[in-house]
């Protein structure tokens, strides 16, 4: 009898929630893209079409945040639901680090599962595979994204400056030769292949110095680690970002007559920046802007992609950044000699690295035709909070211990409310904590700038203490002025680091 009653109500719960069918989700996830690098934002001298009408057809966020200024521990955020500070090893990886993703907790991928969902990731991952560093590549590698509740994966193992240059579909790389085989390392040389700093009159895009983008050439472009073999197996830069396009559009196709669950993780507009010929030199800015243009057309592929397939109006479209922007990040590439009055970080203080806002706060817009309003947010939000909220959109419980830092905000990510989180942590150069419009970063010790790249760390070995509603960009330190406040602050995130979050 219970098994009767719980089937009844799953059926009714599905049928007055959703209508006929649970609506898709589809989360665009750029890399490196900041809060003012889209003319929705702000804007003036790039224009972004298609996410513009994204956000006119949606709900834009204003103060929504990745967990961390850079990639890897904001995309651990993300799946798991859980502060990457909390776990060491989430740092940003090297191409042949080990997977840091527990295949045996809640994930935001296996929430779907859960839901009856197909799920894919295509694009970047950079959260390790398999058990061990050390790994052979040329047989299947796992676990991987599909432990952790990919039903399907198209990917690269880390990021495009980084080796190997290959792609893997689910647990193999593609295009292997037995003749050639793969192998990587991150401290030595390996194999006879000409590097960027021996050979730097072989490379088509220059490295900047000093940034470690100079070992092993793949496509012209010195890579950071050393690669040797799978010739035939290496993507070329302009080709790379196509191919992941293509792969998420054949993922709608497949699944478009049930439930579906896809990350579309796209490696603009991070170095090396490279796109394909018909955006280079379009944008005015240097490779970066043209990188830009194509996320954006990128994203118009996969508006028209949904259309096509008949199911735009049941399909939530979730687009973000991991982290804030950079300039100099290991190549030449004019992104900093044609910003040409172009502010990648809108109004904000820092960018990635840093622990100011501009590391964490990203665009962040949500649309789900019909069913979502159009209107501008200014609720706080973070992408951590995406598996908690999803397992209250589709009925699912949450094991105790599992995503212990993800809170349920799905009825702000709707539009039914602008009351969002009360407190979140940022990482950056350093840890900060934002209770409503307060925010304080901890003393540390690292460098107040990083030179090579120009940005400000947040780092300092004082407090620092910022009233986030009158000066967004961080320019009064109100530390000495609020002592109380600052030791309050103090407190709040000692024991969220003690795994107290209230």
């Amino acid at each position: 009898m219970k098994k009767i009653r719980a089937v009844i109500f799953c059926i009714l719960f599905a049928h007055t929630t959703f209508g006929q069918q649970k609506p898709n989700v589809v989360f665009i996830y750029v890399d490196d893209l900041g809060y003012g690098d889209l003319s929705c934002y702000g804007a003036s001298k790039i224009k972004t079409p298609n996410l513009d009408m994204l956000a006119k057809s949606g709900i834009q966020f204003s103060n929504a945040h990745s967990t961390s200024a850079t990639c890897t521990p904001s995309r651990y955020a993300l799946l798991t639901g859980r502060y990457p500070w909390r776990q060491n090893g989430t740092e940003i990886l090297p191409g042949d680090a080990k997977l840091i993703i527990p295949t045996d907790k809640t994930t935001l991928p296996k929430v779907f599962q859960r839901a009856g969902y197909k799920t894919g990731i295509v694009g970047k991952w950079h959260l390790g595979l398999g058990n061990e560093v050390e790994k052979n590549w040329n047989e299947e590698i796992k676990p991987g994204p599909n432990e952790v509740g990919f039903d399907y994966s198209f990917i690269f193992p880390a990021t495009a400056d980084r080796v190997p240059s290959v792609f893997l579909e689910n647990h193999n790389v593609i295009g292997l030769d037995s003749s050639d085989p793969v192998a990587v390392n991150y401290s030595t040389k390996i194999g006879n292949e000409p590097t960027g700093k021996e050979n730097p009159e072989l490379l088509k895009l220059k490295s900047s110095p000093n940034h470690g983008h100079d070992n092993t050439i793949v496509n012209g472009i010195g890579r950071i680690g050393y690669m040797s073999g799978g010739k035939v197996a290496r993507w070329t830069d302009e080709e790379m970002p196509l191919t992941f396009l293509t792969k998420a559009k054949e993922f709608i196709n497949q699944n478009k007559k049930s439930p579906f669950f896809l990350f579309y993780a796209l490696t603009e507009p991070h170095v090396p920046r490279m796109p394909s010929t018909m955006f280079k030199g379009k944008s005015g800015l240097g490779l970066r802007g043209d990188a830009i243009l194509q996320l954006d057309w990128a994203v118009g592929e996969i508006l028209a992609q949904l259309k096509t397939a008949g199911i735009e109006k049941n399909t939530i479209i979730i687009f973000s950044s991991d982290n804030g922007p950079v300039l100099d990040d290991g190549y030449m590439d004019e992104a900093v000699t044609k910003l040409n009055g172009h502010t990648p970080s809108g109004p904000l203080r820092g960018g990635k690295y840093s622990a100011f806002e501009a590391g964490t706060r990203v665009p962040f817009i949500l649309s789900w035709p019909g069913k979502v309003s159009p209107s501008v947010s200014d609720a706080l939000i973070s992408q951590i909070d995406l598996v908690a909220s999803f397992s209250k959109l589709l009925n699912q419980n949450i094991p105790a211990g599992d995503a212990i830092d993800s809170e349920n905000r799905i009825d702000v990510l709707l539009g039914k409310t602008k009351q969002g989180r009360n407190i979140l942590v940022e990482q950056g150069g350093a840890l900060a904590v934002v209770r409503n419009e307060w925010k304080y970063i901890s003393p540390s010790k690292g460098p107040a700038i990083l030179e090579l790249k120009g940005i400000e760390t947040g780092s300092s070995t004082t407090a620092q203490l910022y009233n986030l509603k009158e000066d967004i960009g961080e320019k009064s330190n109100l530390a000495e002025k609020y002592p109380e406040k600052v030791k309050e602050m103090t407190l709040l995130l000692e024991k969220i680091k003690q795994g107290n979050n209230k």
